[in-house]
């Protein structure tokens, strides 16, 4: 008889199970559960997640071939396709929505001490969107204003270890201004954003909170300059000035000052203006704070390469949440175990090792110590340049 414990149960013991079943409780309503329960459906998802299963057969097929583990493995319930497919599309996915949430929570005091890019005390956040393609026949109830289903994720992606703060989705057709509404601001905290979140009626909340954005402008702005500060043209700088928004809406909507800083990319030969409401950074330092915000589109790239989130394996509204809820668990899952057992190897390689021995019984901290070495052999990824857009983003 083998000693120890599978690496799926050292997994899974890192997971609140107390708060998972508070979540239950709260939203579980009256679905019967049977022998298969909220706690199953998780584990079957979470082991979908890991290990890069596409479909519900490809699941139960899998976890079935280990069937003399499974109960080892934490799995009570009987695991059939058809029981895990109505189980994703009647129990309610806000269990797996608010267990995430709570996870969020406990990754990211973990990551609150690792070092920015540039020298600050306060939390820096990007916020941008991802739209998930779906396909419309299938998906009939998402779609979106090019005549392709699809769902949006919304995203407030903490840069101290790319740890998603907060995350909403919506229909592809709600803009990603809307998101700003939903957002708790921290005062003295930075976010960063792109020019789909110029709305001047939403910005000022921002200034009102004592929390400072740094946001690319529109080329079309309508303004006054009020005053201007030394440019730097040897570093980029071509122009530092302060600002009154003079457009019929813009105007009434922003009427505090604003600063309008143009910075030349030698590397891309682009010249971008970037408006924030900071007026004691230096212009160089607002550039690289705008330059930090390419994490997040990086973020939306590695979970769509390295997450279960193109291929659904359900198709309601409610399949679909589950499913990315579902996800960010196992992303958090993972980059909250990196911390607690120390670990320097990326999140994607610990992902590439959980895959292929989840049901063996080697000590999680033996598997993910040996991985530190590995990586070092690796060749270093490409690094994007200052700027670089990201393809397909």
């Amino acid at each position: 008889m083998r000693k120890g414990k599978l690496v799926f149960t050292q997994l899974s013991e890192h997971l609140p199970r107390a708060v998972f079943n508070q979540g239950v409780a709260r939203y579980a309503g009256s679905y019967p559960m049977l022998s298969f329960s909220h706690w199953d459906q998780l584990l079957c998802m979470m082991f979908a997640q890991l290990t890069a299963r596409a479909s519900l057969r490809d699941i139960t097929t899998c976890l079935h071939s280990q069937s003399a583990k499974l109960y080892q493995a934490g799995f009570r319930g009987n695991i059939a396709r058809s029981t895990l497919a109505d189980a994703n599309e009647r129990r309610d996915c806000r269990i797996f929505e608010s267990f995430a949430l709570h996870l969020i929570a406990v990754a990211r005091p973990m990551y609150a001490t690792d070092s920015l890019a540039l020298d600050l005390q306060h939390a820096v956040y990007a916020i941008d969107a991802s739209t998930i393609d779906l396909c419309l026949s299938l998906f009939a109830w998402a779609p979106s204003a090019k005549g392709r289903a699809g769902v949006k994720l919304h995203t407030l992606l903490d840069l101290r270890g790319n740890i998603p703060a907060f995350i909403r989705i919506t229909g592809a057709r709600v803009s990603d201004a809307s998101f700003l509404d939903h957002l708790r601001l921290e005062a003295g905290s930075f976010y960063v954003m792109d020019r789909g979140y110029i709305h001047f009626a939403r910005l000022i909340r921002f200034t009102h909170a004592a929390a400072f954005f740094v946001i690319r402008c529109i080329t079309k702005l309508q303004y006054k300059v009020v005053r201007c500060d030394p440019a730097n043209e040897l570093i980029g700088v071509l122009s530092d000035e302060v600002i009154v928004l003079t457009g019929r809406y813009s105007k009434v909507h922003y009427p505090a000052t604003l600063r309008r800083i143009e910075f030349f990319d030698a590397g891309q030969g682009r010249r971008l203006i970037f408006l924030t409401n900071q007026f004691e950074l230096d212009a160089l330092q607002v550039a690289l704070l705008y330059k930090s915000r390419w994490q997040v589109e990086l973020f939306f790239k590695w979970i769509k390469q390295n997450l279960r989130i193109k291929a659904f394996v359900g198709t309601s509204i409610n399949a679909v949440k589950t499913q990315i809820w579902s996800a960010v668990c196992t992303y958090v899952l993972v980059a909250i175990i990196k911390k607690r057992l120390n670990i320097d190897a990326s999140l994607h390689t610990i992902l590439q090792a959980l895959s292929v021995t989840l049901f063996e019984f080697t000590p999680i901290e033996q598997l993910l110590g040996s991985l530190n070495q590995i990586e070092q052999l690796q060749p270093p990824s490409t690094q994007f340049g200052l700027f670089e857009e990201i393809s397909g983003q």
